[in-house]
């Protein structure tokens, strides 16, 4: 049934209340809601000047599969490759699927909206020796010894446990005393048991020696320079100073290291479940995208060694 009874929001107020709406029950990444929030404000703004007006919600139900594709037409104007396309088609296809189901506003057009299709990208994992090699170099980039410590725990925690980056920045004195694992808070705050190899097990012992403030429960583990929460921008950077050193792309960033650990673990016999629960990954196509890393390594030998290649 199409709504445009009175009351009903229109687009901005309906925006507002997604938006608020998968930040805060379906807790999307903010990376996730920010990208939303601009499709939506950009999507607003093409609609007042192609229809003449502020947006209603009879305004919304009444628009055709033209006016949608003539919006993505216009983003495609701007430069837009397939990825943010894609994303484009995401935001408005969530947005008034939760409009349909919240306020029973139905706008037909949604269901013409297509998205281009995007090659799968295989993740670009350093080596073991280059990833031992990357956390030595940012340690010893650091000024001080406790920042040493703690850019070595931060790394080693996303090379040998598989962290996320964000999932280590946001371990509160709450993990310890460290034991044979660690309860990590993932994507959607679904938590997952993670094993503490020794080596890591160590790294943050020696930083939480050195570091110049307790660990409590409800303080960040890892600290910034004046006590407050370690920026993960602050991480990126310590990375992207040592990348020269070992001639390493722009690919080998913070996140290359969990795709290493993924990817490394795989190549060992690793069961893809196993790595699925490991990685904290919700569907296990998430996951299989790194036996694609292992057929491209194996092709790669093959070009390069095999006489007829």
């Amino acid at each position: 049934m199409t709504l445009a009874a009175a009351g009903t929001p229109g687009l901005a107020g309906l925006a507002a209340e997604f938006l608020a709406h998968i930040a805060d029950a379906r807790r999307l990444s903010p990376h996730t809601v920010r990208a939303y929030a601009l499709t939506l404000e950009k999507f607003g703004d093409f609609l007042i000047g192609h229809v003449g007006g502020s947006v209603t919600a009879a305004g919304l139900a009444g628009l055709s599969p033209a006016d949608l594709r003539a919006f993505l037409s216009a983003r495609r104007g701007e430069g837009l490759a397939n990825v943010s396309m894609a994303r484009d088609v995401s935001a408005l296809r969530s947005f008034f699927a939760w409009a349909r189901r919240h306020h029973r506003l139905e706008v037909a057009a949604a269901d013409a909206l297509k998205a281009p299709k995007v090659p799968r990208r295989v993740p670009r994992p350093v080596s073991p020796a280059d990833a031992r090699d990357l956390v030595e170099i940012v340690a010893g980039n650091a000024r001080l010894p406790w920042l040493a410590a703690r850019d070595t725990a931060v790394l080693l925690l996303l090379y040998g446990a598989g962290l996320r980056i964000g999932e280590a920045l946001a371990l509160t004195g709450a993990v310890l005393p460290l034991g044979e694992t660690i309860t990590v808070t993932g994507k959607r705050n679904k938590t997952r048991q993670v094993p503490l190899l020794p080596i890591v097990a160590d790294a943050i012992t020696d930083y939480l020696r050195l570091c110049p403030w307790p660990a409590t429960p409800g303080m960040p583990l890892f600290r910034g320079v004046r006590g407050g929460e370690l920026d993960p921008g602050s991480v990126r950077a310590a990375v992207r100073a040592a990348r020269p050193a070992l001639g390493l792309p722009a690919s080998a960033t913070p996140h290359a290291l969990r795709h290493s650990f993924a990817t490394h673990l795989l190549a060992r016999g690793a069961d893809l479940r196993a790595l699925q629960e490991l990685l904290g990954h919700a569907s296990l196509s998430s996951t299989q995208i790194y036996t694609a890393v292992d057929a491209a390594k194996l092709l790669d030998a093959y070009r390069t060694a095999h006489p007829r290649a």
